[in-house]
């Protein structure tokens, strides 16, 4: 399977999985080409007992490559959930990207991944961002969405792969795995077709979202402020896109509707002086006419 790459520094992110494995074997066949540069970059959550061991495979599996191996261990525990996991992991995978001047990090999610999300999604009420939300970007790319996770297991037993299973994808006190087993394999190709569609049409509407957003802030008197009474002006449902993509263009916050509902009321309702914290050490400080975001100290 080949996957088209722009030229240019990679951090690929390997768990020692099966579609992380295959995806480390598509990429290590580019490096050959002078075009295209890889640094193999695994995080172990300390989730598991025996999740040396998947460090151990990933490394040698780097090396028998000739790729640079580097990594980061925690001790987050078996009670961590998978939100806590995915944001230690995103973190540190994104310090990679940045001490490594790479363009991007590339991760394994597949289709079945991407139908996975769709329907936690669903389930929890989320808007149409949340229908579109496992997408490549400029930093983050995800080449293998094209996939199952049948032809990716397929492509490794193909090539003599070497992978671990982990053990935690059993429990199903977690969402995505009770979705994984319960759900997925009642699917039949109509229906799979259906979500993914459903999925395009969000990406499509989010994207002009998202350019109407972006049009507003630049209207703003500097990237870090917000005119308070322009923003009053705006429809609620307006103004909660407006701040989210505010706040994703210059926080490292997760975003919840929660979250965006209450610092929308601040900047709305709030009294000069006041200051709101957003998350990860980030706030929002209130004048009279302006709403100021300020960066952790």
């Amino acid at each position: 399977m080949n996957i088209e790459l722009p030229a240019g520094k990679y951090v690929i992110a390997v768990s020692g999985g099966v579609d992380s494995m295959a995806l480390l074997h598509m990429l290590a066949q580019k490096q050959h080409d002078q075009a295209h540069f890889f640094v193999v970059a695994h995080f172990d959550h300390g989730i598991r007992p025996d999740s040396t061991e998947d460090r151990k495979l990933v490394q040698q599996t780097a090396e028998s490559y000739s790729l640079p191996f580097v990594y980061d261990q925690v001790s987050l525990g078996p009670a961590a959930s998978e939100a806590v996991a995915r944001d230690a992991r995103y973190t540190f995978l994104h310090m990679v990207r940045t001490s490594a001047g790479a363009d991007a990090i590339i991760t394994a999610h597949h289709q079945d991944d991407l139908i996975e999300t769709i329907i936690i999604n669903f389930l929890r009420g989320t808007k149409s961002r949340g229908l579109s939300s496992l997408r490549s970007t400029k930093t983050l790319y995800r080449p293998l969405l094209g996939l199952t996770k049948q032809q990716i297991r397929a492509y490794a037993r193909q090539h003599k792969l070497k992978w671990r299973e982990d053990s935690t994808n059993d429990d199903e006190t977690y969402l995505r795995n009770y979705i994984r087993k319960q759900i997925m394999p009642r699917l039949d190709d109509s229906a799979r077709k259906r979500l993914l569609e459903h999925s395009q049409k969000a990406a499509t509407l989010n994207d002009a979202i998202q350019a109407l957003t972006v049009r507003y802030l630049d209207t703003q008197p500097e990237a870090l402020v917000l005119e308070r009474q322009s923003f009053r002006e705006l429809p609620e449902a307006v103004a909660h896109e407006v701040l989210a993509e505010w706040l994703r263009l210059h926080t490292t916050a997760s975003l919840t509707s929660k979250l965006i509902e209450r610092l929308a009321t601040a900047i709305t309702e709030g009294r000069t002086g006041a200051k709101f914290d957003v998350a990860r050490g980030y706030s929002i400080e209130l004048t009279r006419n302006h709403a100021k975001l300020v960066s952790p100290q």
